[in-house]
């Protein structure tokens, strides 16, 4: 909760203010309401309407940046006038921060939706499966009788493409092993992803590596985790011109939500690139299998990745605008994890 004066200046914050704004109430007290945000033209006018017209509003998932630290909320906004013998012509602004629930409910949303995909998905492999193995069945047993080295090429050409449809199927479904997990330290995961894409592109993109050297160890599938952030920071260098560069970032979270589950500490890896951004019209499907901007793109790689973030109890999220996506990956740490490591 904020008093502020009809000219803007913070005359009161209580504690939750004071922590959601990083800053002390001796610190805020006299400054312009405008120090704590980066664009608060929607607050100020809001604060000028309900001091002249005496009335209570509320205005529901505004989205507010910080600029200390610079960070993107959303908040439901109660503007109610004040007044009394010290603090005339002022309005109460109280601030509930929406971010945690909306988070939740995109969660479960795109829990459900990669749940439906993947029966959608197996349901297809199956038919497609069946009558794949009698085409290539039928090829083989065609091809012993054949005598003609020029119709056996035919043949041929039928086993392999029924081997590359299995193949597309199998990538479709993702892993289907249960992950053979084991004490990984995620920054040499990253570190050899890295060297994979540098490899793989040369030395033209940029990377900036901005690691938290206090992580603990997480018990995972190494070989898997490196395939999972394979693809997005392939995906991020493909984006990105000569003059790009993709930054990785690392850092812990505490006592963090995933799904319904509560977990005492989550890792966060970000993935950043300063490319042009996911197109609109397909923002809300990219980890859906066969969706692709790319022209050559296959549209497998973000939905294993889901997968096999999935299969380690975790989540993968993605905010893009041009000249900025950001890829996060959240893994929970076990129990096991953290006792192991002192926590």
């Amino acid at each position: 909760m904020l008093l502020v004066n009809a000219s803007g200046m913070i005359q009161y914050m209580n504690s939750s203010a004071q922590s959601l704004f990083s800053t002390s109430l001796r610190q805020a007290e006299g400054q312009s309401i405008s120090t704590l945000f980066l664009r608060a033209e929607h607050l100020v006018n809001a604060l000028n309407k309900t001091v002249t017209e005496s009335s209570c509003f509320t205005e529901r998932g505004v989205e507010i940046t910080l600029s200390n630290p610079v960070k993107r909320i959303r908040v439901d906004c109660t503007f109610s006038p004040f007044s009394d013998e010290h603090f005339r012509s002022s309005a109460l602004i109280e601030m509930r921060r929406v971010d945690r629930m909306l988070r939740i409910e995109r969660e479960e949303r795109r829990l459900a939706q990669q749940n439906a995909v993947k029966q959608l998905v197996r349901g297809l492999a199956h038919e497609v499966k069946n009558p794949l193995g009698g085409l290539r069945g039928a090829a083989q047993l065609l091809e012993r009788e054949l005598e003609s080295a020029d119709l056996k090429e035919f043949t041929d050409i039928i086993i392999g493409e029924a081997d590359r449809l299995q193949q597309l199927v199998d990538d479709m479904l993702g892993p289907n092993q249960l992950p053979r997990r084991a004490k990984v330290n995620i920054h040499q995961v990253l570190e050899r992803v890295r060297n994979l894409v540098e490899i793989e592109f040369g030395n033209q993109t940029r990377f900036v590596r901005d690691y938290d050297p206090s992580i603990p160890e997480i018990t995972a599938d190494k070989d898997r985790l490196i395939q999972a952030v394979l693809n997005v920071v392939r995906n991020a260098v493909q984006a990105i011109n000569e003059a790009g560069r993709v930054i990785i970032k690392t850092r812990t979270l505490r006592k963090f939500t995933l799904g319904n589950h509560c977990f005492r500490l989550v890792l966060k890896i970000e993935i950043r690139d300063n490319g042009p951004g996911i197109p609109e019209d397909i923002a809300d499907q990219i980890f859906y299998p066969m969706v692709t901007s790319k022209v050559t793109g296959s549209g497998l790689g973000l939905a294993i990745t889901q997968t096999i973030v999935g299969q380690h109890d975790g989540l993968i999220e993605c905010v893009s605008e041009p000249g900025d996506t950001t890829f996060t990956i959240l893994l929970p740490f076990s129990d096991a994890d953290l006792s192991t490591n002192g926590e």
